[in-house]
């Protein structure tokens, strides 16, 4: 058994490249090999956003506070809330972040293959994040 008590892993600004606006990671779980699992808490300020981003293993969320928005490519935005759990399947393109004026936290699973647990892509521009 390991227990990382709360606040043991420090916060992190995630790079620039793979979001848009303020946001916080709260590292929560690597699991060792042979596991594969990872787990972070992301929280969102208002209007910030992930890039499109797939997962080679797949991605589950679980909004824990706020509002906020998600969109598979080619598909609507959909809004999440405290309490949604969300999948996305492997390979799906997508992003998700904070609505546009209220704040967003969610836990982010998803599993490691080849030493990688997303592809990063394009910055999702202001006209697809606002739907126009």
């Amino acid at each position: 058994m390991d227990i990382k008590p709360a606040g043991s892993n420090p916060s992190v600004k995630p790079p620039a490249e793979y979001f848009t606006g303020a946001v916080r990671q709260d590292p929560l779980m690597q699991a060792p090999d042979p596991a594969r699992v990872q787990i972070v808490s992301v929280t969102f300020e208002p209007g910030a956003r992930t890039a499109w981003h797939t997962h080679p293993l797949g991605q589950t969320l679980i909004v824990t506070a706020g509002r906020g928005l998600a969109q598979s490519w080619g598909g609507e935005i959909r809004e999440i809330r405290a309490g949604d759990t969300v999948w996305f399947p492997p390979g799906e393109k997508h992003w998700h972040g904070a609505g546009p004026n209220t704040a967003m936290t969610h836990i982010a699973i998803q599993e490691i293959r080849d030493g990688k647990a997303a592809d990063w892509m394009e910055h999702v521009s202001d006209e697809q994040y606002s739907g126009s």
